[in-house]
C-alpha cells in the first residue's frame, strides 16, 4: 500500500491514476473560521483500488480503510417518519471480528462516494481472487 499522506499529496496535485476515485468539500469560510480550521486544506476522499483515504483536517486522524484487512460490508440506511432525511453509511467488518463505520467524517450520507467505495472494494475482490 502507498503511504496514505502521499496518496492525499498526489491527489491534491491532480494527475492520479484512472482507477482511483477523488471527492472534496469546501471548507466553509465561516465554519472553517469558527473551527480554527480555514486554514487547512479542504477535506478529501481519495478511493484507490487498495484503500480508502480521508483526510478532514490537521487536528482529525486521517481515516484509513484498507480493502485487504476487511471480510465484508454491509450497506445501511436510516430514517425516520419525522423527517425526511435519509442517512446512509457501509457497516465495515473486518478480518480480525472489529467492526465500523464507513464513512466517518465530511462524507457522511454523500452516496456518490459510498457507491465509489462498495464499487473499489468489489474490485479489490475480485482482482485479488477473494471469494
Amino acid at each position: 500500500m502507498t503511504d496514505p499522506r502521499t496518496i492525499l499529496w498526489q491527489a491534491r496535485q491532480g494527475a492520479v491514476p484512472a482507477d482511483w476515485r477523488v471527492f472534496t468539500k469546501r471548507r466553509g469560510k465561516l465554519s472553517g473560521f469558527f473551527r480554527g480550521t480555514s486554514d487547512h486544506p479542504d477535506p478529501l476522499l481519495v478511493i484507490t483500488p487498495d484503500v480508502a483515504v480521508e483526510y478532514i483536517s490537521e487536528r482529525k486522524p486521517l481515516t484509513i480503510v484498507a480493502f485487504h484487512e476487511l471480510s465484508g460490508m454491509k450497506l445501511r440506511v436510516a430514517g425516520s417518519d419525522s423527517s425526511a432525511i435519509v442517512y446512509s453509511w457501509i457497516d465495515l467488518r473486518y478480518v480480525d471480528g472489529r467492526k465500523k463505520k464507513w464513512p466517518s467524517g465530511r462524507f457522511a450520507n454523500d452516496l456518490e462516494a459510498i457507491q465509489g467505495f462498495i464499487e473499489a472494494y468489489g474490485a479489490h475482490k475480485a482482482l485479488r481472487g477473494y471469494a
